[in-house]
């Protein structure tokens, strides 16, 4: 916490990305039309922060003020840490932190805004509103831009520009500019490929008697619904199953939920911890770093990991609250999104046991942003959410499709087969891309790609990033089947596998678990034990 604001000069600020450059020009061309009310739309790991901080450094380069609204404490901390990386002259307005009207610009928490009075005739020539589906309507927000700074330019900062309710974004900002979608950003490589897992729809969870309020699920009733023991220990059994030893992040109903989530994993023998709202910053921080050493496997929360938490090396998101949120779906699996290329992740997973997926859709299924009013919907541009779920493999794809992308169920009149196990479910950009090259081929490619990753001694997961590379989307878990050796390796093949799996573990710091994991995956679920104990 500063004692006083700071003017550090910049000796290493961030370099902006092309699209980032990109999307500011747009922005300066939008004031030179003499728009003054523009959306900043940069979805999560787009570098929402940096495009912030690049131009608060170019306004007071030309000597403007500017205000820096944010909803969060833990965002001022942030928000600050940028700003100073460009060598900018910062003031607070938030409890705890020392104020100073001098500075050219003024860091706000809401909060503290409301209780003071001085920075309603504090002149700013911009006032940027981060978390602007927040922000902008709050009463401090509609204050500013209706009352105390109706002449300033008003920049309204968001990953995602929807919001529950009937009020919207585009009832208050004139225009938008944005980044790249998250496909886009995929392919250029500034976003991870993700997988993704869910129940079958008789499976999920039940939300019959959960009713709503303020536009989202009950929360007292979504407790009931959600924070029950045999849900608690499935999401526990899958993450084994599925994903073991990788860096996991998951949202809960409540702390409790949370709480209860994390203490099945360390009964399970996987180190977990809870965050909550009472966290102190500090300890926060503290639990962030030990998930990101290793010392932390599992991090469990309510409310405080799907907005300003910035780990690119979590790998897992465990979506436990149903929401009928678009935005606060989008966040939660932004944390996943982002790439790590220092601790080797090359994809992210989600594992969606609340339904999200299936009821709101993925990111990949975005097409555009716009900016949504009282009047049009909210999910124009945005894709649509897959609405059928195999009954032979638990995929869930579009309804028109007659085919299932990933085991060739024919749709015909049957009785539908119940899944207890989470499956792998595909966005609408997979399923085109899956169908567009023949299976056969896809196989054979990942098959060189495998051999060519073992050769090597590279991770296996290199494998699948080559894959992505030149498909864009992810091969299937069951291609791993013999893809090195064949389908009749020898006893050699098997320990000459082993050997190399320990040697990856041993340099990025796995546990045996994922060596057994990764072992099963080329040679089948049965004899393993053989290979390793004896």
């Amino acid at each position: 916490m500063p004692n006083s604001s700071i003017n550090v000069a910049a000796s290493n600020p961030p370099e902006l990305r092309p699209y980032q450059m990109q999307l500011i020009k747009d922005l300066y061309t939008k004031l030179g039309q003499g728009h003054t009310r523009v959306a900043v739309i940069a979805g999560t790991g787009a570098g929402k922060t940096v495009i912030a901080g690049q131009i608060c450094a170019h306004a007071e380069s030309r000597g403007c003020r500017l205000m820096f609204l944010v909803h969060l404490d833990v965002l001022v901390g942030q928000t600050y840490d940028k700003m100073r990386s460009f060598g900018l002259h910062c003031g607070f307005i938030k409890s705890g932190w020392k104020e100073d009207p001098s500075a050219p610009i003024q860091i706000g928490s809401i909060q503290t805004m409301a209780k003071r009075t001085w920075w309603r005739k504090w002149h700013a020539d911009v006032v940027l509103f981060d978390e602007a589906h927040t922000t902008v309507f709050s009463q401090v927000g509609q204050q500013i831009i209706y009352e105390t700074h109706r002449q300033s330019v008003h920049l309204a900062l968001t990953a995602t520009p929807y919001r529950l309710g009937r009020e919207q974004l585009g009832d208050h900002m004139e225009t938008l500019v944005a980044s790249p979608v998250p496909s886009e950003l995929q392919t250029m490589g500034f976003l991870a490929p993700m997988k993704y897992y869910g129940f079958a729809a008789e499976n999920q969870i039940d939300l019959s008697a959960v009713g709503t309020v303020a536009g989202d699920y009950d929360e007292r009733a979504l407790k009931n619904a959600c924070d029950r023991p045999e849900l608690v220990q499935r999401i526990v059994e899958e993450w084994l199953r599925l994903v073991p030893d990788k860096r996991t992040i998951a949202f809960g109903v409540d702390v409790e939920h949370a709480r209860h989530v994390a203490e099945a994993f360390n009964r399970a023998g996987i180190i977990a911890a809870v965050v909550d709202g009472e966290t102190p910053i500090k300890e926060r921080h503290q639990l962030y770093a030990k998930l990101r050493e290793g010392q932390i496997t599992v991090l469990t929360s309510c409310n405080v990991i799907s907005i300003g938490f910035d780990e690119p090396s979590v790998e897992v998101g465990l979506l436990l609250r149903p929401t009928k949120s678009r935005a606060l779906h989008h966040q939660q699996i932004g944390r996943v999104m982002r790439i790590s290329p220092q601790s080797g992740k090359l994809h992210g997973t989600i594992l969606d046991q609340a339904g999200n997926l299936n009821r709101l859709g993925f990111p990949e299924d975005v097409y555009e942003y716009h900016l949504p009013t009282t009047e049009e919907p909210e999910t124009l541009g945005m894709g649509s959410a897959p609405t059928k779920q195999c009954p032979a493999c638990g995929f869930i794809l579009r309804i028109a499709l007659m085919e299932c992308p990933e085991c060739g169920h024919q749709w015909i009149e049957s009785a539908q087969v119940i899944l207890d196990d989470l499956a792998e479910v595909l966005s609408e950009q997979q399923e085109e891309q899956i169908q567009a090259v023949p299976e056969a081929e896809m196989i054979r490619v990942f098959h060189l790609q495998r051999q060519r990753t073992y050769q090597e001694g590279a991770a296996p997961s290199w494998g699948d990033r080559r894959f992505f590379e030149k498909f864009n989307c992810l091969p299937k878990d069951d291609w791993c089947l013999g893809a090195v050796f064949g389908s009749a390796p020898a006893v050699a093949d098997q320990h000459a596998y082993k050997g190399y799996l320990m040697a990856i573990a041993r340099r990025q710091g796995k546990s045996i678990s994922w060596v057994i994991s990764e072992f099963q995956k080329e040679f089948g679920p049965h004899g393993w034990e053989a290979v390793f104990f004896r």
